[in-house]
C-alpha cells in the first residue's frame, strides 16, 4: 500500500494550491460555476467520469445516478467535479462498439492525468464502457472505484420471462424457421427492455459488472442490483463516500488488481457461465496494469469451476432473480475454497470477510458446488495448426456432442457473404458441416464484431436442426449461445490460417484435447499462405482513428488493445497551461 498522502501533496492543489497566476486562473474560471473558497482549501476532488449518453440506452440512468455520487462526496468533504467521456452503445453503433473500447480508454486515461482530480468514480455498463474506462483509469492509476448501471428489469411476453439477446436469438430463428409469425415477433419488441439498465442476461455488461465486484473495485451487490432499485441509488452514494476514504489512504487501482484478483475474476467468469468477451478485457486490463496474464489462465484457472449461475444464456433465470438469490456474494461464498480471499477490495475489507455475511436465498438460481446447472464452464483454450495463438468457445453455451466435431467446411470470405448465402438453396451444407467465417477480427471489420454466433441456413432451420460447429475471428455476444468457436488468432486479415481455409476443407475439433486442427498437410498450408500473402490487398482504413486502430491493434490473445497504450503513462504532468 501507499503511505497516506498529506492534503497539500495531493494532485488537485497543484492546480488549486498555488497563491500565484496560475493558481488564480485555475481557481477563478472554477468559481465561474458557484463554487466557494473553502472548496479549494485542500478538500480531495474526485472526478466522475460519466458515459451517460442517450444513444447508449444502456448508460440512459447515469446522469441521475451521479448525482447520489456527488451527495457522498460532499457529504465526506470532497469536491465532486462530473465530467463525459465517450460513451458506446453496444446495440447502436457501427460497425461495432469494440472498435472504439480503446479510444475511450485513451479519452479517460487523458481526461483523468490531465486535470486536477485526486481519485475518480468511473460510471459505467454498457458492455464497452466499463472495459474502456477501467483500461484508462488502469493506466493513471488513481484511487478508482466503479458504478455500474446495473440491470434492466426481467423481460415479459405474454405471461413469461424473457431474455435480453438470448430470446431475440431464439425468436429469429423461429420466424426463419417458421414457427413464429412476424407479428409476435414485433410484439416480443416491447416487453424485451422495460426499463433502463443493461441486458438482464448474464451477457458481456451483467458479466463485466460482476468481475468488477469479484476484482474488488466497487460496493457489494454493484453487480446486481436492478438499475431502477433505488438500492442502486443508495449504493452510489456511499460509493462518493468510499472514494473519498480511498483518496485520504491514498489506495489506488494496483493496489486492488494484481494476479490473484485477476484469477478471482476467471474463476468467477466460470461459476457466471459469464461472456467470452471478459477475456479481451481482462487481458487488456492486465496489459495496462502490468500484471502478467496470459489466454491459457483462463482455461488454466476455470477448469475446476462448475456453472453454479443458473441465468440465461446458459440456464433459465434472469438478473433480477440473481440479486434477490444473494448475488455475487452468494456466488463467491459457494465457491470460496476456488478463491484468492485475502485479495483486498476497495472498502478496505479482504474478499473474505465481505463474504463472511453473504447468504443466498434460493438454491436453484444459485446452485450448490454439488448440485450444478453443468459440470463443464468457464472458457476453453484451443490449440492447433488452425489457431497457432489460440482459440476459445464457451462449453456451457455449446451442445454437448459437438464438442469433438469432425466436418466438412462450408466458408464465406466475408460477413456480407455470408448474408448473401446463408440461405441460398442451393447452399452445399448440411448438419455436419462447419461453418467459418474470415474477415471479422480485429483488423479485418475492424473491430472484431459480435457475429460468431452465425444464423444456421434456413433449410438446415426447417429441418429441425438447432446447432452447428461454427468457427471464425469474430467474438460472440455474452447473450449469445450455441457451439460456437471463437477470437480465432491470428485472425485472418492478419494472414492467420483461418485465412486460406476451403471449401470442403476437414476441420477437427476436440474440446476435451483443446485442439483445433486443420487436417491438410503443413506443406499444402505453407503453400496457401505463401500465395494469400502475395494476394492480399491494402487495408482499406486509411485515415482516422480507424486507420489508427488497424495498424496498431493486437491480436485477441492480447487483448486488441492498441500497442502503444500498454502499461501506464501514470499520474505525474510536470507542465502548467499557461
Amino acid at each position: 500500500m501507499h503511505m497516506a498522502s498529506n492534503k497539500n501533496k495531493r494532485r488537485s492543489q497543484l492546480s488549486y494550491g498555488k497563491l500565484d497566476k496560475d493558481g488564480f486562473i485555475h481557481r477563478s474560471w472554477m468559481k465561474a460555476q458557484g463554487y466557494p473558497d473553502h472548496c479549494f482549501d485542500g478538500r480531495p476532488v474526485i472526478g466522475i467520469c460519466n458515459t451517460w449518453s442517450e444513444i447508449t440506452p444502456c448508460n440512459s440512468g447515469l446522469r441521475e445516478l451521479a448525482e447520489y455520487v456527488k451527495r457522498g462526496i460532499w457529504e465526506a468533504g470532497g469536491l465532486p467535479l462530473e465530467f463525459p467521456v465517450t460513451s458506446l452503445g453496444e446495440t447502436q453503433m457501427r460497425p461495432t462498439a469494440m472498435l472504439f473500447r480503446n479510444l475511450l480508454s485513451m479519452d479517460v486515461e487523458e481526461s483523468i492525468r490531465g486535470n486536477p482530480i485526486d481519485g475518480v468514480v468511473l460510471l459505467g455498463g454498457c458492455d464497452k464502457t466499463t472495459p474502456g474506462q477501467l483500461m484508462g483509469a488502469a493506466s493513471v492509476n488513481l484511487p478508482t472505484i466503479v458504478v455500474s448501471s446495473g440491470p434492466m428489469l426481467n423481460g415479459k411476453f405474454r405471461g413469461r420471462d424473457i431474455g435480453s439477446g438470448t430470446d431475440v436469438w431464439k425468436f429469429s430463428e423461429d420466424v426463419r424457421a417458421g414457427r413464429m409469425p412476424m407479428d409476435d415477433f414485433i410484439a416480443a419488441e416491447s416487453g424485451m427492455s422495460r426499463s433502463r439498465g443493461v441486458c438482464m442476461t448474464m451477457g458481456t455488461a451483467s458479466t463485466v459488472s460482476n468481475l468488477v465486484e469479484a476484482l474488488g473495485l466497487c460496493l457489494p451487490y454493484n453487480g446486481s442490483i436492478p438499475a431502477v432499485d433505488a438500492r442502486r441509488q443508495a449504493m452510489a452514494h456511499m460509493t462518493g463516500r468510499e472514494i473519498v476514504r480511498l483518496v485520504e489512504d491514498n489506495i489506488r487501482i494496483k493496489d486492488i488488481v494484481n494476479r490473484d484478483a485477476l484469477i478471482n475474476a476467471i474463476k468467477v467468469n466460470a461459476a457466471l457461465g459469464g461472456s467470452t468477451n471478459t477475456v479481451m478485457h481482462l487481458l487488456a486490463l492486465a496489459g495496462r496494469l502490468e500484471v502478467p496474464l496470459s489466454l491459457d489462465d483462463f482455461d488454466t484457472f476455470s477448469r475446476d469451476i462448475p456453472l453454479l449461475v443458473n441465468l440465461m444464456p446458459s440456464g433459465k433465470f434472469l438478473m433480477e432473480d440473481y440479486h434477490y438469490a444473494g448475488g455475487l456474494p452468494a456466488v463467491m461464498k459457494k465457491m470460496a475454497s476456488h478463491l484468492h480471499l485475502e485479495a483486498m477490495t476497495v472498502t478496505g475489507d479482504t474478499l473474505g470477510t465481505r463474504l463472511e455475511t453473504a447468504e443466498c436465498y434460493n438454491d436453484d438460481v444459485i446452485r450448490n458446488p454439488d448440485n450444478p446447472v453443468q459440470d463443464n464452464s468457464g472458457i476453453w483454450v484451443l490449440r492447433g495448426n488452425l489457431c497457432p495463438q489460440g482459440a476459445i468457445i464457451k462449453p456451457n453455451a455449446a451442445s454437448p456432442e459437438l464438442l469433438k466435431h469432425r466436418g466438412r467446411a462450408v466458408v464465406f470470405e466475408s460477413i456480407e457473404d455470408y448474408h448473401a448465402r446463408i440461405d441460398d438453396p442451393a447452399l452445399e451444407v448440411d448438419e455436419h458441416s462447419i461453418l467459418v467465417l474470415k474477415g471479422c477480427g480485429p483488423k479485418g471489420y475492424p473491430g472484431m464484431p459480435e457475429v460468431g454466433n452465425m444464423a444456421l441456413p434456413r433449410k438446415l432451420l426447417e429441418r429441425g436442426v438447432r446447432d452447428m460447429l461454427r468457427i471464425s475471428d469474430a467474438r460472440m455476444s455474452g447473450t449469445a449461445f450455441g457451439s460456437v468457436i471463437l477470437h480465432v488468432a491470428p485472425e485472418a486479415d492478419a494472414g492467420g490460417p483461418l485465412a486460406v481455409v476451403q471449401n470442403g476443407d476437414e476441420i477437427a475439433f476436440d474440446g476435451e484435447a483443446r485442439s483445433l486442427e486443420l487436417l491438410i498437410s503443413d506443406q499444402e498450408l505453407q503453400q496457401r499462405l505463401a500465395r494469400w500473402q502475395q494476394q492480399r490487398a491494402e487495408s482499406p482504413y486509411q485515415r482516422g482513428y480507424a486507420k489508427l486502430y488497424v495498424d496498431t491493434v493486437l491480436q485477441a490473445d492480447r487483448g486488441a488493445d492498441l500497442n502503444f497504450l500498454t502499461g501506464g503513462s501514470g499520474d505525474e504532468v510536470s507542465r502548467e497551461s499557461h
